[in-house]
Formats: structure tokens, C-alpha cells, sequence
């Protein structure tokens, strides 16, 4: 792939990345301030794991488009590492 796409994907895993440490932050905040159970740190905790997965979904995909779709994954660790 050209080298744009490239780095824009590590744009956006590193926002993504943020993103989700950042909202993993906010659920803690919220489980030291709210009751325990209270519903709205139940609701956000499971809204911060499905974002977790998603996105750890959604940027492996993500990257093996943007190494130009190769034959395996291993390739995609050797372009990472070399």
C-alpha cells in the first residue's frame, strides 16, 4: 500500500488507542465516585469492553488492509519490525 494509507492507519490507531485508555480512565473515576453497581458504571463498564473489542476488531483488519492485504500475518510483523 502507499505510504499515506499507512500512515494514516497509525493515525488512527494511536487515536483509537487513546480513545479507549481514556475511556477506561473515566470508568475507573466513576467506580471510586458512584455506588457500587450503580447502573450508570455497569452501562458505561460494558460500553468500554465492547469498545475495547471493537476496536481491537476493527484496527487487525485495519491494518492488514493497510499492509496491502498479505498472504500472512507474519509478513505484517516483519514489515512492523523491519
Amino acid at each position: 500500500m502507499t505510504d499515506d494509507i499507512l500512515k494514516a492507519y497509525k493515525e488512527v490507531e494511536s487515536a483509537v488507542e487513546r480513545y479507549i485508555q481514556l475511556l477506561h480512565e473515566h470508568v475507573t473515576m466513576l467506580q471510586n465516585v458512584e455506588p457500587p453497581g450503580s447502573d450508570k458504571v455497569v452501562r458505561l463498564s460494558a460500553g468500554s469492553k465492547a469498545m475495547t473489542d471493537s476496536a481491537s476488531i476493527y484496527l487487525s483488519y485495519a491494518k492488514y488492509v493497510a499492509y496491502g492485504m498479505p498472504e500472512s500475518d507474519e509478513i505484517v510483523e516483519d514489515e512492523i519490525q523491519g
